[in-house]
């Protein structure tokens, strides 16, 4: 794929009934014409997800995990679904520890001990049956993405370079099956016919059976052998014990809006802890992307970091303080710590404790519902273990685990572990209307991202593609941690970077090209109204969406 050279302009969409974004044009197609046949929000999110498996295999799948949120028009709520997968029964600390794995290491990234229960194919299911329109069934949802599994479709440039990274995943004496992920035993270019006919058959067992199609029977012993193969523990009982969640989101306020998101084991609360913190500065009086502004940003997101990274986990084995840590007095504590002329010498957890390569897709319908849909394999392929013929890989989600007994967040039985896909919403504080579906993906950047991307338009009066298309940073590596060196986009003034490295902050960039960029995440924004609009030019037509796509994807957002 040529280089990119990162000139290309767009304008965001807007259009009357409903909307789709997402990070693959086939994909955004399939969405679209799901709603224009009676589908909802819901069944439109489900078939997207579905359809980029198929297009976008080396980010996502149904081998991984899904969360969503969907905010009813009617009822004027929002509501989630967390779709994450529990560690096998006979995966205990103590095992992996005999096999001489260390409480400060991490396991291998494609051992099968990083193999939790893939919650996906349940999380389409229940997205569909809970918060679908009821006029279309899983088989209508999921046809469209079998016809492209099985016909095959012409490889996109992104994809083509993801899958070429990923690649090494597939092959080796453990994975004797990757190769059905391959092209003649090669990642696909750019332009090239790829099918995935094992991967349609799945679906196919999916619509017929429902979840015990996957769950049970054929695809879970293939799954179970995959893992077996890999040194993992999974069994055919773990699979079939898998539930997804319905769970009240979380949320705080910030400048008239409330933003939402998924309670943990999801780190979507590290943004709304950053907000709360940021709530006490005054950001309209500092230039955007300037020396002052990107100092509160980042020193923000590392104070909540220092603590989602340590209490997150699963609160149904482990009490995570949610409500000490989005209070607004724990908020002002934090902020206290930060100073405006010089960066944290050292970030440490605080005690909140109170009384008390993945794909993001964005879709909107007529009546006013919205899906902030978010689905993942975490690293690229994950594992990149592939279930005879079943035509997906593995996810390696456990990987996130620590193998430290006194972590809250070590691994156990059971047990979800923190988990780094996040969908958000926003709505309007005094009113509960819907004002955006948004998410940006890519690991650890992605409440980074939402934080980012939600100011640019709260703050700087930003459209939905104006908003995606500036330059970000990102504290850490990305999909391996959240602390360290603070990359930076290309597009950055470099006189505001040599100034923040003078503050302390250990400045890596300007970051460039297609495959370093991917480290900033792939956003999705779809919006009612223009309500960050601060222009006299454009109209706050209540009944307008308005949406955009990330230039680091090869992004389509369509409304009709």
């Amino acid at each position: 794929m040529a280089t990119s050279s990162w000139t290309s302009r767009r304008s965001s969409v807007v259009c009357k009934h409903g909307m789709v974004s997402s990070s693959q044009p086939l994909a955004s197609q399939i969405g679209i014409d799901i709603l224009k046949h009676g589908g909802n929000a819901a069944d439109a999110a489900v078939a997207m997800a579905a359809a980029l498996n198929v297009t976008e295999p080396c980010g996502t799948g149904i081998g991984g995990d899904a969360f969503c949120l969907f905010y009813d028009a009617e009822t004027k709520t929002v509501k989630g679904l967390n779709g994450s997968g529990r560690s096998p029964a006979g995966l205990a600390l103590e095992k992996v520890h005999s096999e001489g794995y260390q409480p400060s290491e991490k396991l291998p990234v494609g051992h099968g001990h990083t193999v939790t229960v893939p919650g996906a194919a349940a999380a389409w299911v229940d997205t569909v049956e809970k918060f679908g329109s009821g006029k279309l069934s899983l088989g209508d949802i999921l046809s469209p993405a079998i016809r492209l599994a099985e016909e095959g479709f012409p490889v996109h440039g992104t994809a083509s370079v993801f899958w070429e990274m990923g690649a090494h995943t597939l092959t080796g004496e453990t994975n004797p099956h990757g190769g059905t992920m391959l092209l003649n035993g090669k990642p696909p270019r750019q332009g090239e016919i790829m099918k995935l006919p094992c991967l349609a058959n799945t679906f196919r067992t999916l619509v017929a059976e429902g979840k015990t199609g996957f769950y049970s029977g054929r695809i879970a012993k293939a799954i179970v052998e995959a893992v077996d193969r890999a040194g993992g523990v999974l069994t055919v009982e773990d699979l079939e014990a898998h539930v997804t969640t319905f769970e009240d989101p979380i949320s705080v306020d910030y400048q008239g809006v409330r933003v939402w998101e998924v309670p943990p084991n999801g780190q979507g609360i590290t943004a709304l802890m950053a907000l709360n913190i940021l709530e006490g500065f005054d950001l309209k009086d500092t230039k955007h992307n300037s020396t002052e502004y990107l100092h509160l940003l980042i020193e923000s997101l590392r104070l909540s970091f220092a603590d989602t990274l340590w209490y997150v986990t699963d609160p149904t084995v482990v009490d995570v303080p949610v409500k000490g840590m989005l209070s607004k007095e724990y908020a002002a504590e934090r902020r206290k710590k930060i100073s405006k002329n010089s960066c944290l010498s050292g970030c440490d957890r605080g005690s909140p404790m109170s009384s008390s390569d993945t794909v993001y897709l964005s879709v909107v319908d007529t009546e006013g519902n919205a899906c902030s849909f978010i689905n993942s394999n975490y690293m690229g392929f994950g594992t990149g273990l592939v279930p005879e013929g079943c035509g997906f890989t593995l996810q390696n989600r456990g990987w996130s685990f620590s193998l430290d007994p006194t972590h809250p967040n070590c691994l156990a039985p059971c047990k979800r572990p923190y988990h780094t896909i996040i969908p958000a919403m926003i709505t309007d504080t005094k009113d509960g209307s819907l004002l955006a579906s948004y998410g940006v993906m890519g690991g650890y950047m992605q409440p980074q991202g939402h934080v980012q991307v939600l100011l640019n338009m709260l703050e700087f009066g930003m459209d939905p593609q104006q908003a995606l298309d500036q330059p970000r940073f990102c504290i850490g590596p990305g999909h391996q941690g959240a602390s360290g060196t603070i990359q930076f986009e290309d597009g950055i003034d470099p006189r505001t970077l040599e100034e923040l490295q003078v503050m302390g902050h250990d400045v890596h960039g300007p970051v460039k090209g297609l495959q370093k960029r991917a480290l900033f995440g792939r956003g999705q924004v779809i919006t009612k109204g223009a309500w960050w609009s601060q222009s006299d030019r454009i109209a706050n037509e209540p009944g307008v969406w308005w949406g955009g796509g990330d230039p680091r994807a090869d992004s389509l957002t369509i409304g009709y």
